[in-house]
């Protein structure tokens, strides 16, 4: 499980370079041309990061209409296989990049630079018909999610709750959500149940947990505060009472076990592009505004600046 010392090396270091990297200098005209820079930025990978990257990117096109600028959703791991394998200028990723997918980037001679971008609270939520588990333990999610947990009705978690299936939603396997839920509710990253309903498409366990009474599933903050008129957050006590998840929550670390850090990643080879190097100038400069907008919490501004400071240096 992430500690509090490693997320505080993460998130207090304005950039973790996973690799030594070298890239071109030169400044962006495009203040003053918005024609002045052309080509390409891919992007793929987390569905929880993508709000973020999406709103920078449509941000960033306007300014330079010379510059199209792609996000995918394949997922933290599915968004890796492409930009270890080429495809991708940047990678979206809801956790740090995972030692075989360092491995299989070094294979392509790619050298991936890890950048923190966000906070964010992964929310687990309840249909708003169901106003009886506002508050679940740890240790009563772990027994519900945990491999081989035979719970499927709501009265077997605690007696005094009604006698109802539990329908269950969740991320699949390729998503970085799946991965830090596992290892901070399970205690072990990939452990999990899978009799329940898996999609890359957060939207798609918003849909799911609305229309089912006796749903239960969870997903990044962002997607539950754009959708909380139709479902209700459950809070979470891990052994100092019940925490919703909260803006000022995921901010202090009260929020526990689950905020957590969000990233984009890059390579030497795509910041030598003058277009990906403006977007990733651009990504910095303006979080403190989108990052909120879009509904996570942002880093302090002189940690973007920071950021901004090292890409400047390559």
């Amino acid at each position: 499980m992430m500690t509090d010392s490693k997320l505080a090396r993460i998130m207090g270091a304005a950039v973790v370079l996973l690799f030594p990297f070298t890239a071109c200098g030169g400044g962006n005209d495009a203040a003053d041309d918005p024609y002045a820079l052309s080509g390409m930025v891919m992007i793929d990978g987390s569905s929880t990061v993508f709000p973020i990257s999406e709103a920078m990117a449509e941000e960033f096109q306007i300014a330079n209409s010379g510059v199209r600028v792609t996000v995918g959703i394949s997922g933290t791991g599915g968004g890796f296989k492409k930009f270890c394998g080429g495809e991708t200028d940047i990678s979206d990723a809801s956790r740090q990049i995972k030692d075989t997918e360092i491995e299989l980037c070094a294979e392509n001679g790619i050298e991936a630079i890890e950048i923190p971008v966000a906070w964010d609270g992964l929310t687990v939520v309840r249909n708003p018909a169901n106003d009886w588990a506002t508050c679940m333990t740890v240790d009563e999610l772990k027994r519900v999610w945990q491999p081989g947990s035979s719970i499927t009705r709501w009265n077997e978690i605690r007696p005094e709750w009604p006698d109802e299936e539990i329908k269950l939603y969740g991320p699949d396997t390729d998503s970085g959500t799946f991965d830090y839920f596992t290892e901070a509710i399970v205690g072990e990253e990939d452990a999990s149940r899978d009799d329940y309903t898996a999609s890359a498409d957060d939207n798609v366990l918003v849909v799911g947990v609305e229309g089912d009474r006796g749903s239960l599933g969870y997903f990044g903050f962002a997607y539950y505060e754009e959708s909380s008129d139709v479902l209700g957050a459950v809070a979470i006590d891990n052994g100092a009472g019940c925490v919703l998840p909260a803006r000022e929550t995921i901010e202090n670390g009260t929020y526990a076990p689950l905020s957590r850090p969000m990233f984009i990643y890059t390579k030497a080879q795509a910041i030598q592009k003058p277009q990906v190097r403006a977007f990733l100038e651009f990504y910095l400069a303006n979080s403190t505004t989108l990052v909120p907008e879009v509904g996570y919490v942002p880093l302090a501004a002189s940690r973007y600046t920071e950021l901004a400071g090292l890409l400047d240096a390559n």
